[in-house]
Order: structure tokens, then C-alpha cells, then sequence
């Protein structure tokens, strides 16, 4: 199997610890505040993300990467860290079961703007998937 058809069996396997992470996060949000257990997390995907970097070959100058691309990645944390921490206070007070379909709902918000941004095609199949993905979260919700 090539590079370019392998794509969906990350995406498989993203969703599978993205399910298994909540399951562990709100077992572990029981006894703790809410953001250091955000913080304890993020210890161990530094350590992961930087182990995997190094162990791959993959560390460069940093010098080297485009200030263009810098300055996205580093949003991009920004955006996750205040994501992990709005998520890891929701399962703190919340259910998983629902707290889980609300935070996945950033899939509808993930389409709109990457037609707005990024200018991917806007087709049917997208409108229709957006929309059924609005419904059933608001059906698993309410």
C-alpha cells in the first residue's frame, strides 16, 4: 500500500486513542484539578512526540523551519492546550458520553473552515456529512 492510501488508517487509529483517551481522562480527572491533569498529560506527549523525533532521525535546526510555518504550529499548540484544558474541565464535571460528542463536534467547525481557508471544495457529500454530524451530536446531547 502506497503512502498516499494509508492516510485513512491513521485517521483509524487517531480516533481509536481519541476514544481511548477520554475513557483514561475521565477516570483520571476523578481526584485531581482539571488542569493539572492537563499538565501531567502533556509531560508525557512531550515526551512521546520528542522520543518518536529523535528516535525517527527527524530533529532539524529549528532555525531552518519557515517563520510562516512556526508561527502556525505554535497556534496550533496554543489551540490545543486550551482545548485540552476546556475538554479535560468538561470531563471533570460532565459525562464522557457526552461531553465526548460536543468536543467531536469540532469536525462541523473543521469543514466550514477549511472552505473558508483553506479552500477546499465544497461539495454535497460535505454539506450532507456536516450536517448529519450537527444532528446526530445534537441527537446524542439532548
Amino acid at each position: 500500500m502506497s503512502n498516499t492510501n494509508t492516510w485513512w488508517i491513521y485517521a483509524l487509529l487517531s480516533a481509536c486513542f481519541a476514544a481511548l483517551t477520554t475513557i483514561f481522562a475521565k477516570v483520571g480527572v476523578e481526584n485531581v484539578n482539571s488542569n493539572l491533569a492537563t499538565a501531567i498529560r502533556t509531560v508525557v506527549i512531550l515526551v512521546v512526540a520528542w522520543g518518536i523525533v529523535f528516535a525517527q532521525g527527524s530533529m532539524v535546526n529549528l532555525s531552518e523551519i519557515p517563520p510562516k510555518t512556526m508561527f502556525f504550529l505554535l497556534c496550533s499548540g496554543a489551540a490545543t492546550g486550551l482545548s485540552w484544558i476546556f475538554y479535560f474541565k468538561a470531563l471533570q464535571e460532565g459525562k464522557a458520553s457526552l461531553v465526548a460528542p460536543i468536543d467531536k463536534s469540532s469536525l462541523v467547525l473543521v469543514l466550514l473552515f477549511s472552505v473558508l481557508f483553506l479552500h477546499e471544495p465544497l461539495s454535497w457529500k460535505i454539506l450532507l456529512g456536516t450536517f448529519l454530524i450537527a444532528i446526530g451530536t445534537l441527537v446524542l446531547i439532548f
